[in-house]
């Protein structure tokens, strides 16, 4: 990993980008690639065929319900994660984490987080992932309902910076993950989104700190907060994108 934080920012932004512009193929070919390597430094044994795997999490992330919840988003909270090797105790644990906090994923729905840590919990067993690695990867999933680590739970810091960072993006990139958010809520009518959206967007920018990881609190906060205060108050003034009301749909 670079040891230049500019650098390493510039690194991630860039890799993330990339994901996007990527050919979908290739880039399932890639995180193919990436599952792999992360099962086996979380202890999987070599003879272990991961393909099958795979296949049903990359089919889930591509789910037609989704607009936001895609295999972008999971190959951007991965690339991110990229920044914040560092920073977790366990990273194939918090990668593992990554794969499967949106794996279940129904906008009308709220235990999403709850079946895919217990996805997680059935596959990894079945993978032959040790039970402790298996008991945390499930732990870290069911902390994105809040995204609320306690102090010193880098594992959870790393995931929550990393699924976060979307808010810190430019301000073309922001408005297209709102425009993506909003359309997988298009069931909610305009006004009632709206209301919820700005008492979200609230109390994000009333939280002391967005980012837990120093690298998200240096790179990320101030952005972040800019594009959060920019979308309230196109909200407030009725010329704005509307946004989801669970707080979760942040990300």
């Amino acid at each position: 990993m670079d040891t230049d934080p500019e650098h390493a920012d510039t690194t991630s932004r860039t890799t993330a980008s990339a994901a996007r512009a990527t050919d979908p193929t290739t880039r399932d070919a890639d995180l193919r690639t990436r599952f792999r390597a992360t099962l086996l430094a979380a202890g999987t044994a070599p003879d272990v065929d991961p393909e099958p795997y795979a296949d049903r999490l990359l089919t889930a992330w591509a789910e037609p319900q989704r607009r936001y919840h895609t295999t972008d988003h999971l190959a951007d909270v991965l690339s991110h994660l990229d920044a914040l090797t560092a920073h977790a105790a366990d990273p194939a644990a918090t990668e593992l984490a990554a794969w499967f906090h949106d794996a279940v994923y129904r906008p009308d729905r709220s235990e999403n987080e709850e079946r895919s840590a217990v996805l997680a919990e059935r596959a990894l067993a079945e993978l032959g992932v040790d039970p402790d690695r298996t008991a945390e990867t499930a732990r870290l999933v069911r902390l994105t309902v809040t995204h609320d680590p306690a102090p010193g739970d880098t594992n959870g810091e790393a995931l929550c910076d990393a699924d976060l960072a979307v808010l810190a993006g430019s301000p073309a990139a922001y408005a297209g993950y709102a425009a993506a958010v909003r359309a997988e809520y298009g069931f909610v009518p305009d006004e009632a989104f709206r209301t919820g959206r700005a008492a979200v967007l609230r109390q994000l920018l009333d939280l002391p700190r967005l980012f837990r990881t120093p690298y998200g609190a240096a790179h990320w906060e101030a952005p972040a907060r800019r594009n959060l205060a920019r979308e309230l108050a196109a909200l407030t003034t009725a010329t704005g994108p509307a946004e989801p009301t669970d707080p979760k749909d942040q990300t």
